[in-house]
């Protein structure tokens, strides 16, 4: 940079503005004319964007919490290697701000002194990308953003460290009521209710992420337009999982892909709280839909799962929403690779049924259900994998009449794919 030609020398986020030995050039004579108000606005924006350092050490709740209260739009707030040993939530509801870590398990967030009951970290603010650390031991949710557009979730690692129990928070990332959800090289361990949860949102991106030892993995609820891929979902109760339930401010899910993703060994017997909708969810299944449409699962790897490979049913429990349809409909199975799956399920009559087929049950499992809660609907399905296992229940839950026939295959193409999720720019640049 030549001293004599520059007029603004930047001096790390700040801007000097002192003219350096020749005339002013045509640009400047044009800021000049500008109204001094704008030409103020355009100064402060060229020195916005800060890095707000924070280091570990003492005193770690009230030195991270000021910083998240202190950016402004386009900061960085920046976690320095350590352990930040935390007694409360954190909060943050200023859009436009990145949270940065010195990478997982170099950054980690200590919640195991927390007093309160919320989660880790709660995000109420637009455009906010979290990443680079280690969350632990939060009392309520690891990390948790609630109606707001462009959340982004990369490198990351929420973890419960005394394993599975059922006092764990309930979710380890969850975005809910919200639009275009990254989330990119994220693990979850110890969860009671699911590692990863996107409920009543829209536009979804779930991929590259490792789900272990939870009750469910990867949970999509009540949310349209999301694509599951490219995970690990492993020793969990339940690897995947699509549900609509009712009563709830979004519903009717719809346009869920699950692709490429390794559903393998979830055997961790379930340890949800009691009447969590969770609960049910039988030890060892892989994938389970439920109660929602438009949803694809193919080309997965789908293997030892005690239960079953993917599970396609009804809403099982009494409901009173007028709006609610508790059917899956236009549901595609196809093109996924099965190892040994079915050989103890979980489920009422279950063994006996297993032997009755021969020692495990089929990869693909439906219920057979057409009518539940008074609602009768088409029920569409494309279940190409097979053989498959039809219950042919009576009504949703009745096991105990289940009427069992097995087929090569169920149904036909006809199902169009949901179109692949497209997050705005700003996020698409984002890399883990």
């Amino acid at each position: 940079m030549d001293p004599q030609t520059e007029d603004c020398v930047p001096r790390g986020n700040t801007i000097n503005l002192v003219r350096i030995g020749r005339a002013n050039r045509p640009e400047e004579d044009a800021m000049k004319s500008l109204p001094l108000t704008l030409a103020a606005m355009l100064i402060a924006a060229a020195a916005q964007a800060r890095t707000l350092d924070v280091p570990a050490g003492a005193d770690a709740q009230e030195r991270v919490q000021t910083a998240l209260l202190d950016a402004r739009p386009g900061d960085v707030v920046a976690l320095g290697a350590g352990r930040f040993d935390l007694s409360d939530g954190l909060s943050l509801d200023i859009s436009d701000v990145t949270v940065r870590g010195a990478g997982e398990g170099r950054t980690i967030l200590s919640f195991a002194g927390q007093k309160g009951a919320g989660e880790g970290l709660l995000i109420t603010s637009d455009k906010v990308t979290v990443r680079d650390l280690t969350v632990q031991d939060s009392r309520g949710d690891g990390i948790k953003s609630k109606g707001v557009d462009q959340i982004s979730f990369l490198s990351l690692t929420v973890e419960w460290t005394g394993g599975p129990k059922a006092s764990n928070g309930a979710y380890g990332v969850y975005p809910v009521a919200s639009t275009n959800v990254l989330i990119d090289h994220v693990t979850v361990r110890g969860a009671s209710d699911a590692g990863i949860y996107v409920g009543q949102s829209r536009n979804i991106i779930v991929r590259n992420s490792k789900a272990e030892f939870n009750v469910a993995g990867i949970e999509i609820e009540n949310s349209m337009n999301a694509d599951v891929y490219d995970n690990v979902s492993t020793h969990n109760a339940g690897g995947i999982l699509v549900f609509d339930l009712p009563n709830l401010p979004q519903m009717g899910g719809h346009s869920t892909r699950v692709f490429r993703n390794r559903i393998v060994d979830n055997d961790t017997p379930n340890f949800a709280p009691k009447g969590n909708i969770v609960a049910g969810v039988p030890t060892g299944t892989g994938v389970m839909l439920m109660a929602n449409r438009d949803v694809h699962v193919f080309e997965n790897a789908i293997s030892g799962n005690q239960t079953t490979g993917v599970m396609v049913i009804a809403y099982v429990q009494d409901f009173d929403d007028r709006t609610y349809n508790p059917l899956p409909r236009d549901m595609v199975i196809r093109d996924n690779s099965y190892g040994r799956n079915g050989w103890a399920p979980d489920l009422a009559g279950g063994p006996e049924l297993a032997k009755a087929l021969g020692g495990t049950l089929p990869p693909v499992m439906w219920d057979g259900v057409t009518q539940a809660g008074g609602v009768s609907a088409p029920v569409k399905l494309w279940l190409k994998d097979g053989p498959v296992l039809n219950l042919r229940l009576p009504k949703a839950g009745a096991l105990e009449a289940a009427n069992p026939d097995v087929v090569a295959s169920l149904g036909g193409p006809g199902q169009a794919e949901p179109r692949p999720v497209a997050l705005p720019s700003r996020q698409a640049k984002l890399t883990p």
